[in-house]
């Protein structure tokens, strides 16, 4: 099954960084003005909170099975997930846009010194970023070759923080360009336009990340080389002629379940018992008896179910097998 601590590592690094920018940020803005230094206090305030969503997700879904939701709470991690980044959107990018345009329209020219404090705490913040940036990327990795593909289905979980980092160190990056360019130049724009950069890209890591749980709380499909892959290994048994429907759901991190509706040959099994004789020897049993003939009869309509039973249980054990992204199947017979 998924591995539910996944993501837990980095969130908890990444959480821990966040809290320490956080409280020397905000104190940093409220004493220099700077807009670009409050968006990024926000920028680290609603990390900060959106981690602890992302926790919650993660402990969430850990819970096993139940009689409530048999295939167990998954899709809890991509909830959470999505109210992080609505966290994102609402808390970090909206405030970080608003205060900075409102930074912008009161900008006043004049020589500004540059602090030297806060350009060390920005320095820092690119550092601790850039840490947690690289742990999440090593836990999505997992001794993978690093390759696009790898995102493709990535926890969610593990994806925000990345985002969330990455976007981070740009945003710093933004921040130092926008002081500096303050303090060359004397006009206070350009700090305004550095908070509003950051709030910008708060805001299209926040739109990426509510697409990317949207999918997996809606009902995210295997991809189409995948089904078919499938379809052709459960065409390979005998026993089914071809696939009539196929369906497909993400029920955790990578994991799907499928339910799958097949045109059924029986003929396989009826060579299987006539090659172990034992049509044979029943008919030498019977054969002078009508009586006995339809208690065969009798007995012959219960032994057929438990036969395409266990020819149904085999064939999903070997999808499964197959196919380790499957954890459940369904197979109906026509």
């Amino acid at each position: 099954m998924a591995d539910h601590a996944q993501g837990r590592k980095s969130v908890l690094a990444a959480l821990v960084g966040n809290v320490f920018l956080a409280i020397i940020k905000t104190v940093l803005a409220v004493m220099t003005g700077s807009a670009s230094m409050f968006a990024e206090s926000v920028h680290s305030i609603a990390d900060t909170l959106n981690q602890s969503l992302l926790l919650i997700g993660i402990r969430r879904s850990k819970k096993p099975a139940d009689d409530i939701h048999g295939y167990g709470y998954g899709i809890e991690r991509f909830f959470w997930s999505l109210l992080s980044a609505c966290g994102v959107l609402f808390m970090g990018s909206g405030i970080a846009i608003y205060h900075s345009i409102d930074s912008l329209l009161v900008a006043h020219n004049g020589p500004h010194p540059l602090n030297l404090i806060s350009i060390g705490v920005l320095f820092a913040a690119f550092v601790i970023e850039g840490i947690t940036l690289w742990l999440a990327l090593a836990e999505l990795r997992g001794g993978k070759k690093f390759s696009l593909e790898i995102f493709e289905d990535a926890d969610p979980v593990l994806l925000a923080i990345i985002y969330e980092d990455g976007v981070a160190v740009c945003g710093v990056a933004f921040a130092l360009l926008g002081q500096w360019l303050t303090h060359v130049t004397g006009n206070g724009a350009y700090d305004a336009l550095g908070g509003l950069a950051v709030g910008v890209i708060l805001g299209v890591l926040a739109i990426t990340l509510i697409i990317k749980n949207h999918q997996y709380i809606i009902g995210k499909p295997l991809s189409e080389e995948v089904i078919e892959d499938i379809e052709s290994a459960l065409e390979r048994d005998p026993c089914i002629e071809h696939v009539i429907e196929f369906k497909s759901v993400a029920v955790d991190i990578n994991k799907y379940r499928i339910f799958v509706a097949v045109e059924w040959n029986g003929s396989p099994l009826y060579e299987e018992i006539y090659d172990d004789g034992d049509l044979q020897e029943e008919f030498d049993e019977i054969k002078d008896s009508f009586k006995e003939f339809t208690k065969l009869m009798f007995k012959t309509t219960d032994r057929i179910p438990r036969l395409v039973g266990n020819r149904i249980k085999t064939i999903e054990e070997n999808i499964i097998r197959e196919f380790p992204q499957i954890a459940y199947v369904d197979i109906e017979i026509n």
